[in-house]
């Protein structure tokens, strides 16, 4: 008869982070990204370094013509395509919006959209500039052996905005990191469930609610490092994808590729696959109109981070586990995680509120005016995204909608 009472024995887990290509410290960061690419993809390189200055000197485009046309064979490792994949991303949105709202572009050039998309499918992503790209692989330590704090990070490429675009990427990445110890009692609480062992999970749900509202501390540090309005009026539109968009209605013909134009969204905080995979464990039901949005946002993930959130959907549902077992003190430190998680959406509301909203309003009460500037930027805000996130989302009333249900998922006692 075997022996079940070894300590040692390793139970059946639902998933391990590993299985995911995820860390414990990094949670959906990629872990210390390269910001060298070899040799050949110099003439790459050379314009992703210099984009800011090659966009305000409305220099870019000339620039991307004379690219030479590159293979993507001889890159190594998922770590340099995903170097490629963010240094193609950055110099496409600098490309098509180099110009702002007046004149875009219909066509991709061959030489920049065939390497492009070659990667991207490589990688299980789509060729325009991802939540993936431009926060979790776009970062570095200054001093490799410091602490991953903003004081000792940059990004690795950059668009204008200067250190108020610096501040909203690595603000957003703090957020992240901030989240890594709540991913990894997502994993603990899926297997607690699973074993089924009370305290484990009582424990994982502890850990949950302290990483949540971390992240809403991390979120707070954006009035200290991005400016309203340049981020409203400067950084925004490159951020802008060629769907829902008025300003390209007709999408991207990527040449080389496809003859049809193609439609992508822009970069929006619903690609961060973080709140996903606390919605699915918590069971929160959001809207009919907003769960279409938030699942189309999911083909934006990298493919990992998106079978992760499938694992914790097929998984048994952890509020029927609390209700089914009666237990007040499991079911208290649910209702904990769901009610910090619907400070953060509040919280969220207010950001938005501030640096879009606000900001509009802001610009608009300053058109016409001679010149508007703020530090060294002129100020020409986008009119198509108003009222709207870079995702194409109509962002006030999605994310209070997505506040409101996740409200609405406490288990009354």
């Amino acid at each position: 008869m075997m022996e079940n009472n070894n300590e040692n024995e390793e139970k059946p887990l639902l998933f391990t982070l590993r299985r995911f290509h995820l860390s414990e410290d990094y949670g959906f960061l990629l872990p210390n990204p390269l910001s060298e690419l070899p040799a050949p993809y110099g003439p790459w390189m050379e314009i992703a370094n210099n984009l800011p200055h090659l966009i305000q000197s409305h220099q870019l485009r000339s620039q991307v013509y004379k690219m030479p046309q590159l293979s993507s064979q001889h890159l190594k490792g998922h770590r340099e395509l995903h170097l490629a994949h963010l240094a193609l991303s950055f110099i496409t949105m600098g490309f098509v919006w180099q110009e702002g709202e007046e004149e875009t572009v219909k066509l991709l050039p061959r030489n920049l959209a065939v390497p492009y998309w070659e990667i991207s499918q490589m990688l299980g992503l789509p060729p325009i500039l991802v939540h993936a790209d431009f926060v979790l692989a776009n970062w570095k330590k200054k001093n490799l052996n410091g602490p991953l704090e903003i004081e000792n990070l940059d990004t690795i490429f950059s668009l204008p905005g200067g250190e108020s675009l610096r501040g909203f990427i690595l603000v957003t990445l703090l957020v992240e990191k901030a989240a890594a110890p709540g991913v990894k009692a997502v994993v603990q609480a899926g297997n607690a469930i699973l074993q089924p062992d009370k305290e484990a999970l009582h424990k994982a749900l502890q850990e949950m609610a302290k990483a949540i509202k971390e992240m809403t501390d991390a979120l707070k540090r954006m009035h200290d490092y991005v400016d309203p309005a340049i981020f409203y009026a400067v950084i925004r539109i490159f951020l802008s994808g060629w769907k829902d968009n008025p300003a390209m209605p007709g999408g991207l013909i990527y040449e080389g590729v496809s003859d049809e134009p193609m439609s992508y969204s822009g970069g929006s905080a619903a690609q961060s696959t973080v709140l996903h995979a606390f919605d699915e464990l918590l069971t929160i039901r959001h809207s009919k109109e907003s769960t279409a949005f938030l699942h189309r946002m999911r083909d934006y993930m990298p493919p990992h981070h998106r079978a992760f959130i499938e694992e914790i959907q097929s998984a048994p549902s952890l509020k029927q586990h609390i209700l089914s077992s009666g237990n007040e003190k499991l079911r208290i430190a649910y209702n904990q995680c769901v009610s910090i998680l619907a400070d953060l959406r509040t919280y969220h509301i207010a950001i938005v509120t501030k640096f879009i909203i606000t900001a509009a309003a802001n610009a608009k009460a300053k058109k016409g005016k001679p010149s508007h500037w703020v530090g060294s930027f002129q100020i020409n805000p986008p009119s198509s995204l108003q009222e709207r996130g870079t995702g194409g989302s109509g962002i006030l009333s999605f994310l209070k909608s997505v506040r409101d249900t996740t409200r609405a998922g406490i288990i009354q006692g």
